[in-house]
Order: C-alpha cells, then structure tokens, then sequence
C-alpha cells in the first residue's frame, strides 16, 4: 500500500528538521565548553589564588583533608576548564568536573540537594546546577566536531588503520 503524499511530506519536512537541528550539535557544544570552561578556569582561578581563605571555607564545611582538598579542586576546576575549553579529553573531564559539581552540592548546597524532588526549583537555583549541567552535557554528548577530540580521533583514525 502506497502512503499518501501528505505523509511523504509530512516525512520529508520532519527530516529536513532534523539535519538542521543535527548540524546545530557541535557548534552548540562549541559554545558550552567555551563558555563553561571558562567559567570553571575563573572558578579554579579564584580558589587557588585563595588558597588560605578556600580551605579555612573547606573546614566549614567539614570536607575531609581540607588543605589536600582545596588546591586538588581548584586545580581540577582550572585545568579541567582549559580542558573542556580546547575539547581534549572532553568526556573524562566531564565525568570529573561532573563529580566535583556532585560534592559541591553535597557540602556546600546540602539543603539544595535533598530538595532536589521535594522542591527542585531550590535545585536547580544553587550555584553548582548549571556547572553540572554543562559538564553532563559534555559528558554525554561529547565535544563535538570543532574540538581536539575530534581532531586527535580523526587523525588516529587515518594513521592507525
């Protein structure tokens, strides 16, 4: 049985859509790692110029090993923005800037955290949501075409097989 046309138009407009909202991936993930790794070099930055003040703020919080702690996180924050910045080694970078963001919830936006279900709008308002997001995206998705993962994979790819 033959489908009628307005089908095969119907079908024919969804995937023009679809290739447009395709080619829009890596320039948005561009612009995520850009812009949030940016955001995690400041908050790097900061911490380690800060150092004192950062693990007095650590002790507040009762992290564990606290002058440890402080420049091992700053450090992560830092180069882990220069990383997603220049898209190398995106998706492990995600995955720990991802678990930073997780214990910054958990000791510094607690309340924020285990309102996650009972009031997620508190969740999401907390400083270390949209740090989170953005690294969860990478993580996921990847960095995209215009990235040095992209460029290094490439090039393995034509020299190793």
């Amino acid at each position: 049985m033959k489908t009628p046309r307005i089908v095969d138009f119907g079908m024919d407009i969804y995937e023009v859509f679809r290739s447009i909202a395709n080619s829009a991936q890596s320039p948005l993930l561009l612009l995520v790692r850009l812009y949030w790794g940016w955001q995690f070099m400041q908050t790097g930055w900061g911490k380690l110029h800060n150092l004192p003040r950062i693990t007095h703020y650590f002790v507040t919080l009762g992290v564990p090993y606290p002058a440890f702690t402080t420049p091992f996180v700053s450090g992560v924050e830092f180069f882990g923005g220069l990383l997603l910045i220049l898209g190398l080694l995106s998706r492990p970078i995600g995955l720990v800037l991802s678990i930073d963001m997780l214990v910054a919830y958990w000791t510094a936006d607690h309340q924020a955290w285990v309102s996650f279900f009972s009031d997620p709008g508190t969740f999401y308002a907390a400083d270390p949501f949209t740090f989170l997001f953005a690294s969860l995206i990478v993580l996921i998705f990847g960095a995209g075409i215009f990235s040095a993962d992209a460029f290094l994979d490439q090039w393995m790819y034509s020299n190793f097989t």
